[in-house]
């Protein structure tokens, strides 16, 4: 049967996300959701907006908008907001786009297609039966198509309550710096620090089924039931 799959934030993780993509066995009657923070931390943004918009030529790919990627497209016409987004990532970014090694890159380097999955293809939210998919977190007390801003691209993850359709929410955005989800039976954090030395977490939302890879190539399989409510393992 056909599989939403989920993962979480890759921050220029090429490697891991090519590991990882190839560890689930990918389907094209897959549905792929991921997670958004496409950009920023981690060694080839370049690369991975490169694999994701070919990715989204031959399966079904529903990439969900993070917080690190607003930052990105609003660097390009503020100044103010080109220094922030440098201080949280965006020189690595820069210098994936570098011509040679020690150049620190330069915007004017992004080319349009880049531009263009950043600012028209990505998505604030995304349902199915029995789960919704946001970058940070939700309101429990609003419908997703009503969530601000704020939330669905800046909240942490905080034992978030229930929320009132009764899904169970999939986000990233608060990095999990043991490696391993985060859940509480309603909701399950899936950025698990790929970045930082941690894991790429692919979610199988209807099975339960987790797969993790690492910028070192390693894998690893995990099981949603096995995290007790409120744990991080």
């Amino acid at each position: 049967m056909a599989r939403h799959l989920a993962i979480g934030d890759i921050h220029g993780c090429i490697h891991a996300l090519r590991t990882l993509v190839d560890f689930v066995g990918v389907r094209p009657d897959d549905t792929v959701i991921t997670l958004g923070d496409y950009v920023n931390r981690g060694p080839d943004s370049c690369a991975v907006l490169d694999w994701l918009i070919r990715f989204a030529e031959t399966h079904t790919l529903v990439p969900i908008r993070g917080n690190h990627d607003i930052m990105m497209s609003q660097a390009r016409d503020h100044p103010d907001a080109f220094r922030k987004w440098i201080e949280c990532g965006g020189d690595a970014t820069l210098r994936s786009y570098s011509l040679f090694t020690g150049d620190p890159g330069d915007l004017a380097r992004v080319p349009d297609h880049h531009w263009a999955f950043l600012d028209e293809r990505l998505a604030p939210a995304f349902e199915i039966d029995g789960h919704f998919f946001v970058h940070a977190n939700a309101y429990p007390d609003l419908p997703i198509d009503e969530q601000p801003d704020f939330m669905l691209y800046w909240e942490r993850f905080n034992d978030p309550p229930r929320h009132e359709s009764g899904k169970i929410m999939v986000c990233g955005h608060t990095s999990q710096k043991s490696g391993m989800p985060a859940a509480n039976g309603h909701a399950v954090c899936i950025d698990t620090w790929a970045c930082g030395g941690g894991w790429l977490t692919c979610l199988h939302a209807e099975s339960g089924t987790m797969w993790q890879a690492n910028e070192n190539g390693d894998t690893r399989r995990l099981y949603l039931d096995e995290l007790e409510a409120g744990d991080e393992i």
